[in-house]
């Protein structure tokens, strides 16, 4: 049985449209009977599944972005938080982010409907921007990774949403100076906020804000790409 009060890694879809003109953000509602941020407007994301390591990139990560997400962690989870952030986006908003190419063995359950499109997926256009871990006290914590990427690297109709499951509803692109009056969780809130103050500046971040809570404090950090795998 899964203990649902543990910290379970996540990874976290921000696509931006329109960037260096008006730009729009991605969100959707969650479900009023969700255990999570009820009724709130959320970027598409979740969990990481223990099938997403294996599942082959045609396109890595950047590196400055893998140097990052290893820092302040003891395992090295890039390539799953990068396969998640892309499987998550898929199955909850029906968008692709891919390239054509053949699997060289068959995907994992949650990945055969994204295989049959004809594409691998590709991770080189994700951004990793922000992470931050939920605090004590909330029916689910998450160890949540924040990925910014630009529409344009997105494969298909951008306004086609059939495909999404339905976790969340209200789908669409927000214009990204009205998105803070929609009902969000505070941590959507800081992110926005985040994203705004650099949304025409293409470049990876300086550094990348972490809030860290545990049971025993909250610490506002930031990582700048020291891996403590790598020394």
């Amino acid at each position: 049985m899964t203990d649902k009060s543990a910290i379970r890694d996540a990874a976290t879809v921000i696509a931006l449209r329109d960037r260096t003109g008006d730009p729009h953000v991605l969100m959707g509602q969650r479900g009023a009977g969700a255990a999570f941020m009820p009724n709130k407007f959320v970027f598409p994301g979740g969990a990481v599944d223990a099938a997403d390591a294996a599942v082959p990139l045609a396109r890595p990560l950047p590196k400055l972005c893998t140097s990052r997400l290893c820092e302040d962690c003891t395992t090295d989870l890039a390539h799953a938080l990068a396969a998640a952030a892309i499987r998550e986006l898929w199955e909850e908003t029906g968008l692709m982010l891919g390239m054509p190419g053949d699997w060289s063995s068959a995907p994992p359950p949650d990945w055969t409907a994204f295989a049959e499109h004809g594409l691998l997926p590709t991770a080189d256009a994700l951004q990793f921007v922000f992470r931050a871990i939920t605090p004590p006290g909330r029916p689910r914590r998450f160890d949540a990774r924040f990925f910014l990427v630009d529409a344009d690297a997105i494969t298909g109709d951008l306004d086609d949403f059939t495909a999404a499951c339905d976790e969340l509803s209200h789908l669409q692109w927000v214009p990204l100076a009205r998105a803070r009056e929609f009902d969000l969780p505070f941590i959507t809130e800081v992110v926005l906020a985040e994203v705004a103050a650099r949304a025409h500046d293409t470049a990876p971040p300086a550094s990348v804000p972490f809030f860290r809570n545990d049971d025993e404090e909250s610490l506002f950090l930031r990582l700048r790409g020291r891996s403590p795998l790598t020394g």
